[in-house]
């Protein structure tokens, strides 16, 4: 009966003390899954974001000033080269003629989102770079204010 007394005592001791490391190996879950940082355009940003974009021989400049956009640019979006400039001219016209129409009804859209019309002449050859920026500013633009426009915008 002492055996059996101590076998049983053994066997309790054994069950709680599995009970206890189950118990810590799911906290410790927890507390790694807690901890982990979300990639959040928030978070990245910096105070003074600015892109600048110029050519002097066509006599434009774009100035991009929104905090998160040079690191989204360098983090998250798709390296250059790989959209071909037709494919962001195509985006950017349509894109900027959805933009445009939303800085014309202030009553139905954000006027703190949109304050100024933006000229893009699909006529124009910007260039590589300035449609790049621009279509990837419109992609950071969607994903931070979760706006949606009538073409798809994708990293």
């Amino acid at each position: 009966m002492i055996l059996f007394r101590e076998q049983f005592c053994n066997f309790k001791k054994r069950k709680a003390m599995k009970n206890i490391l189950y118990l810590a190996l799911a906290l410790i879950f927890v507390y790694s899954c807690a901890t982990t940082k979300s990639k959040d355009l928030e978070s990245t940003a910096s105070t003074n974001d600015t892109v600048r974009i110029a050519n002097d021989s066509l006599e434009y400049e774009i100035i991009i000033i929104e905090p998160g956009f040079s690191t989204f640019l360098n983090s998250l979006a798709k390296p250059e080269g790989y959209y071909s400039q037709n494919y962001l001219e195509n985006k950017n016209q349509f894109l900027v003629i959805d933009y445009n129409q939303r800085v014309l009804q202030p009553q139905r859209y954000n006027p703190d989102l949109y304050p100024w019309q933006i000229d893009y002449d699909r006529n124009t050859d910007y260039g590589y770079e300035v449609n790049y920026k621009l279509y990837n500013y419109f992609v950071f633009f969607s994903r931070k204010y979760n706006q949606k426009f009538s073409v798809p915008t994708r990293i």
